[in-house]
């Protein structure tokens, strides 16, 4: 069992071995070229099922679904590089300030972007699954990541910090609404946010769905994927000894959290929220609060292959909230980079973009 209490304090600087993260996508071109598939928003559903009586009475709710936008009616390529016409720092707490940026039409359909990791920060690359003309692009790195500072720091930093953070944020930037765009980490902390804030959310595009459940730590940290990967576990397995392998999640918090901050704050801050279970109260918390945020227009894309997140997350989602739509890629994995997983996010962008144009 993971621990749920604070993190250890027994700490070391350690030079650590690759983890099997790093290559799950090396090969991904070798997969054959497969069509998405697609499990609809929806659209199968008829007038007496109880979403009709939410939706406004003069939308139809099975246009409301978008399926009229088809993936080949829609744009599918990276929109060309672009660079901030804003950025600063926001000053969140006593101890932490967290980097922002806006780029795109400062008049446009405000979008947030959700990082990875937890503690991947943000790239300019991420501007572009978005239209510029369309959208008000906000991009900004969590707590400890990217450019916020204190980098790498733990103190203060949970998944309830950092969705006061993003209305924090929402509110200094004069934001009504806005989409909410996650993947990995990022679509945790997006369904997390949205369920806290239901009201603020206009619409959500979610990527390689991770719940922060024991049976999705265990697949990744603790043995599963190393049916995949057996060499690339061996290293990540054998830097452990072997009195302290009955938890790896907790036997590398011992030597992530390092007062040396060399220590890269991907791995200290995402070993920091796994081994607090992303401070979730309940294992299946997430799922749990879907009714918050049934009535939400929902997008979410899986890569068939993705070691990281396994599709059987994206798959439960879909059962507790049958209403997003579901697009499967059959020759991806987990990076939004990607070009078949990539293809997929900006066409959900776009089919979003399509319907706030029509309404």
């Amino acid at each position: 069992m993971i621990s749920s209490t604070a993190p250890i304090t027994n700490r070391s600087t350690v030079s650590l071995p690759i983890h099997p993260r790093i290559i799950i996508n090396r090969n991904h071109h070798s997969f054959p070229s497969l069509p998405t598939q697609t499990i609809p928003f929806s659209g199968r559903r008829d007038r007496r099922h109880p979403l009709f009586h939410r939706c406004p009475l003069n939308i139809d709710p099975v246009k409301a679904t978008m399926a009229s936008s088809s993936p080949e009616e829609v744009k599918r390529e990276l929109y060309p590089p672009i660079e901030p016409y804003s950025s600063g720092f926001l000053k969140v707490s006593d101890l932490h300030t967290v980097y922002w940026e806006q780029s795109g039409n400062p008049s446009g359909h405000p979008v947030v972007f959700l990082h990875g990791g937890p503690g991947a920060g943000t790239s300019p690359n991420n501007r572009r699954f978005f239209d510029p003309e369309f959208y008000r692009i906000i991009l900004f790195d969590q707590r400890g990541a990217g450019k916020s500072t204190p980098h790498a720091c733990l103190e203060e930093n949970t998944t309830w910090d950092l969705i006061k953070d993003i209305e924090k944020l929402r509110e200094h930037l004069d934001i009504p609404k806005w989409q909410v765009f996650g993947g990995s980490w990022g679509s945790t902390l997006a369904l997390a946010y949205s369920q806290t804030h239901p009201d603020k959310v206009t619409g959500l595009v979610l990527r390689g769905i991770f719940l922060l459940r024991k049976k999705e730590l265990d697949w990744f940290y603790e043995g599963g994927a190393a049916s995949i990967f057996p060499d690339a576990w061996e290293s990540f397995r054998d830097f452990i000894p072997e009195n302290e392998r009955d938890n790896f999640i907790s036997a590398y918090d011992k030597r992530l959290n390092s007062d040396d901050l060399q220590t890269q704050a991907f791995a200290r801050i995402e070993n920091h929220y796994f081994v607090n279970r992303g401070f979730f109260p309940t294992e299946s918390f997430l799922l749990d609060n879907i009714e918050k945020i049934r009535h939400i227009r929902t997008i979410i894309v899986q890569g068939r292959y993705d070691v990281c997140c396994p599709m059987m997350s994206a798959w439960d989602l879909h059962k507790a909230w049958p209403e997003a739509e579901l697009k499967v890629v059959p020759n991806a994995g987990h990076s939004a980079n990607e070009p078949a997983v990539g293809a997929e996010l900006i066409a959900a962008n776009e089919m979003h973009k399509n319907f706030l144009k029509s309404g």
